[in-house]
């Protein structure tokens, strides 16, 4: 949840949609709880076991492999009070039960349920296994996320708790779509405070005012739009400090109030002040009725004869008079507004709590401190470990849990090669053999690589969906637009067999090749370029030889009429009763219709030609 009041609703004019390549070797922060519980919306939709556990194996893949990025994930810690007793206070919201009298002993946190507890553990053993780098957080996991991307040793979190921000995060993820060309739906801060002159002291007061995941009440008869007028009335380094003396009272609000709506409203007026005086009923100008009857006044700007013009429906006098009136009736608006917020606030009982806002201004929610060099590290996946933890709690096959890994492990290879090239095996099995082709799926493009396998182990085989494509002509390009399910399951590596020869296909990026494998990419690219200057010349070459036979009945590219190829005695009928329609009509010229044109066929109605068909 985060701030109350629709807060990412505000945000989203300001949402920024990055391509598929833009945590590409950069590190991100992901707050566990937000995948874990999205498996409820997977049960709906479809049952499978233990879905927390499917959706991270997937989702942790994709992330690495499919968009390159470095992974650190977070767990939540201890809740405190203030959280335990607003989720218990949520619940009984929700089953609509009267809260009023709720009480929960002070200084005591409630753990979160057994159920939610064991899915965190497992998937905390499953990212581990995966060799991820995992962090316990010492309350909210979006507090450490946003710790890590203040401190620069993320770049982004990805969570749905817009109270990140309040923490100090630099860059959210809210949302990650990766059928789509845009998968990422990022909010920065520095937009936040270009476009709503919003600082993150400013959002820490919005969401007292209008609530948050601490304090779900806020302050009655506030809200967003209202809270969002307020805290804009002050500075920065002045509004939780004057949040704390509305509340206490210690100075008059209206005093306040005025202090600022003079500094926003007041503008200098070049005449001094005077009293308002008196308008013509005509033309509503200054004047009297009387002497405009005699002559036209200033601002009519019509001669002395004419008099004043009527003034119109809707009309406003921009004398000075008039502006300083409408002035002070704004600023006694204003003023009202603020005095009546103010006394909402000042209402509101142990408001504002200072509590939350030490938690929100907190920097220390993980077990280092900015000093420290915290050492995030990323190893290689114990796949026989991870084989086992996934047949024992999701029942697959061996064959199956590797064919879904081989992404992960290909990414991990290439990067290795990249970095230090060396003669290896991915998984110890296959080798780089050649660039099949591109791909393009959702507009990013992909080279499509060969492996080809070297060893045969009867424990590491990996069943992939055979392919036949020995026979299929291999186009240069592929693009391939198609729709995932909503656990992130992501297309499994297909087998090629070229000449006998078995191969794996695999999907990577175009960068990651070209630094493992240079060479490979600058011969693929050579070959590409020499195929399609012969297809241009053999198509050049055709086309010369189909103007030389453009009039050829048997050429191969045009597709000629069907009566061209079989002859109808119908058709030569036609052309016959034309040819004499039209020797007739050249007989009758002679006559008295000389100046009539000449009759041709092809210009009757085609009701006479239909008639000439059938007779």
């Amino acid at each position: 949840m985060g701030v109350g009041g629709k807060f990412w609703d505000l945000l989203k004019p300001y949402a920024r949609h990055e391509g598929p390549d833009y945590l590409r070797e950069k590190r991100v922060a992901v707050d566990l709880s937000y995948w874990i519980v999205q498996h409820e919306t997977a049960i709906k939709a479809t049952h499978v076991r233990k879905p927390h556990l499917r959706l991270t194996f997937f989702r942790t893949i994709n992330l690495f492999s499919k968009f390159g990025a470095l992974p650190v994930f977070v767990v939540d810690g201890t809740p405190s009070s203030l959280k335990s007793r607003a989720r218990i206070a949520r619940f009984f919201r929700f089953s609509g039960v009267d809260v009023s009298g709720l009480l929960v002993a002070e200084g005591v946190s409630s753990e979160r349920n057994k159920t939610f507890l064991k899915c965190v553990q497992e998937c905390v053993e499953l990212l581990e296994l995966f060799g991820m780098p995992v962090l316990k957080a010492n309350g909210e996991a979006e507090a450490l996320c946003a710790q890590l991307n203040a401190e620069g040793h993320v770049d982004a979190c990805i969570t749905a708790d817009s109270d990140a921000f309040l923490f100090g995060a630099k860059c959210v993820i809210k949302c990650v779509k990766p059928n789509t060309k845009e998968p990422f739906e990022c909010y920065h801060i520095s937009d936040v405070e270009d476009c709503l002159d919003l600082k993150r002291k400013h959002l820490i007061a919005i969401s007292l005012l209008v609530g948050n995941d601490h304090d779900l009440n806020g302050v009655q008869g506030i809200g967003l739009e209202k809270a969002l007028r307020f805290v804009r009335s002050f500075s920065e380094d002045e509004i939780l400090n004057q949040l704390h003396e509305i509340a206490n009272g210690s100075s008059p609000s209206l005093q306040i109030v005025s202090k600022v709506v003079d500094e926003i409203m007041l503008c200098p007026v070049a005449s001094p002040a005077m009293s308002k005086t008196s308008h013509c009923s005509l033309c509503g100008h200054p004047g009297s009725k009387r002497a405009h009857f005699k002559s036209s006044c200033e601002y009519c700007g019509t001669s002395t004869s004419q008099g004043c013009t009527r003034k119109g429906e809707g009309f406003k006098c921009n004398c000075s008079s008039c502006n300083k009136g409408r002035k002070e009736k704004e600023q006694q608006k204003h003023e009202n507004w603020h005095v009546k917020v103010c006394n909402k606030i000042s209402a509101e009982p142990n408001f504002p709590n200072d509590d939350i806002i030490q938690m929100y201004l907190c920097n220390k929610h993980g077990n280092f401190t900015a000093d420290d060099d915290l050492c995030l590290s990323w190893r290689c996946p114990d796949i026989d470990i991870l084989v086992d933890f996934m047949d024992f709690h999701q029942h697959w096959e061996p064959s199956y849990v590797r064919q879904r890994m081989l992404p992960m492990l290909s990414t991990i290879y290439l990067r290795e090669m990249a970095a230090k090239p060396q003669k290896s095996m991915l998984y110890g099995q296959y080798v780089f053999d050649s660039i099949q082709r591109v791909k393009i799926r959702y507009g990013h493009q992909s080279y499509v690589i060969r492996w080809r396998k070297m060893t045969s182990t009867a424990g590491s085989i990996i069943r992939t969906n055979s392919v036949e494509e020995s026979d299929k002509p291999q186009e240069e390009i592929v693009e391939i637009d198609e729709f995932n399910d909503h656990l992130d399951e992501d297309t499994a590596p297909q087998i090629h067999i070229d000449d006998g020869c078995c191969f794996l296909l695999t999907d990577e990026n175009m960068e990651l090749i070209r630094g493992a494998f240079p060479e490979e990419v600058e011969r693929f690219l050579h070959e590409k370029e020499l195929k399609a200057s012969k297809r241009r010349k053999g198509s050049g070459f055709k086309n010369e030889g189909s103007d030389e036979k453009s009039e050829s009945p048997k050429s191969k590219r045009v597709q000629l009429k069907l009566t061209e190829f079989y002859q109808s005695a119908k058709v030569a009928a036609i052309h016959t009763k034309q040819g004499d329609l039209a020797s007739y009509s050249e007989n009758q010229e002679d006559g008295p219709s000389k100046e009539k044109k000449k009759v041709s066929g092809s210009n009757l109605p085609k009701s006479v030609r239909r008639r000439l068909l059938f007779m």
